[in-house]
This record gives C-alpha cells, structure tokens and sequence, in this order.
C-alpha cells in the first residue's frame, strides 16, 4: 500500500460521504462522552434506545447525578456491562462536576483519568466533540486497516500510530467516522461485502469475496 492508493481511497471515501458523522445519538460533549462510556461492546443502536430517554431530560453531569445511581442503572440495563458502566458514569459525572465545572476536558490525559474511559473512548470525544486529529481504533477500523493493508499493525495502538501517519492530512479529521462505518457495512467480519466496495481495485485483500 502506497500513499497514492491511501489518498485515492479517502478521497473515494469522501467524495461519497463528505461529512461522515458517528450513528451515536447526543446534543453536546457531556451527552457523546457518556454514549461512547456505555458504547464498550455494544452497538451503537443498543446505546441510542437507552439513552433517548435520559438525554431528552440530562443534559448535563448534574443532571445524570440527580437521577441517582439505581434510575440510571435501570435506565440503561438492555447494555451489556450495565451494572459497571453505571458505576463508572455516576463516578464521571461526579468529577466533572467537582474537579471540571461539568464541563468535558479536551485533553487525552484528563479523559483517560475519567472512570470508565479509555484510549479508545478518549479519542471519539477528542475528534468527534473537540475535532482533534485522533484515531480511534476499534474491531471495525483495526479489521479493515489491516485487510485492505491502509495500515496493518498486531495491536490496537499499532494501527492507531500508524493510521495517524499514512493517513493524509486532509482527510485525517472524517477518517475514523469513514472507516468505522466501511467495517460496519461492506467490510464486515465474516464476508466482506468485495462486489458492492468503492476501493475494491484498491485493497490489498487476497481473499476478495465474488458476487
């Protein structure tokens, strides 16, 4: 894989989605940091359902704090690992609102010391909310970096550094939202979806699928 054929790619990725946006659903920084806590192995879908309710009236970590640990809880129980991440929102609210002024920090070092959030969690927030050139790795993108060859690495951070580095610097701000949704839709797990891609030509997959 060369730098032609990754700026070829992202501009195809672009030119068919020139403002890619995550399916989760939020009004503010507060709202999208909470989605991605509760989003760790779960759908985004899964996610929206729970959290329509509680976002119409929570707008901020205060009002999360208001509703109490046990309403929360129950609020989001159809989310795998609720129990936890509950645990771990309320504790998040209850820093942003003693140590941050219920606002969400905008560096990876304070998001990381946020209970319940991770390297991965912390670089949604810093692109998505913040529009801080960060890359967020998870199954889809570190499945389709490494079978179309934009950037094969062993392990999460591997691919990260290395997506950061090909990656040209122009499409770097739109590219996790573009390659998330490419794994979740035509370069899916089992059966990459080969016939119906716009980089077929592109990718260095061996095994393409047929129609």
């Amino acid at each position: 894989m060369n730098k032609q054929k990754r700026t070829e790619i992202f501009a195809r990725f672009e030119a068919a989605n020139p403002h890619p946006k995550t399916e989760l659903e939020y009004e503010n920084p507060f709202q999208l940091l909470i989605a991605v806590l509760l989003s760790a192995q779960a759908t985004d879908k899964s996610v929206n359902i729970a959290t329509r309710p509680i976002f119409a009236k929570c707008k901020t970590p205060q009002d999360i704090l208001n509703m109490g640990l046990e309403a929360f809880t129950e609020a989001i129980r159809t989310i795998g690992l609720y129990k936890t991440k509950a645990q771990n929102a309320l504790k998040t609210c209850e820093i942003l609102v003693k140590q941050y002024h219920s606002q969400v920090p905008q560096t990876r070092e304070e998001l990381e010391a946020l209970p319940g959030v991770g390297r991965k969690t912390a670089n949604v927030v810093l692109n998505t909310a913040f529009g801080q050139l960060t890359m967020a790795v998870d199954t889809h993108i570190f499945r389709v970096s490494n079978r179309t060859g934009i950037a094969p690495g062993k392990n999460v951070l591997e691919v990260e550094q290395k997506l950061l580095k090909f990656i040209p610097k122009e499409y770097l701000l739109n590219a996790h939202h573009w390659l998330i949704l490419h794994g979740r839709y035509i370069c899916i797990a089992r059966k990459p979806k080969c016939p119906h891609c716009s980089i077929s030509d592109l990718c260095e997959f061996k095994d393409k699928t047929k129609a």
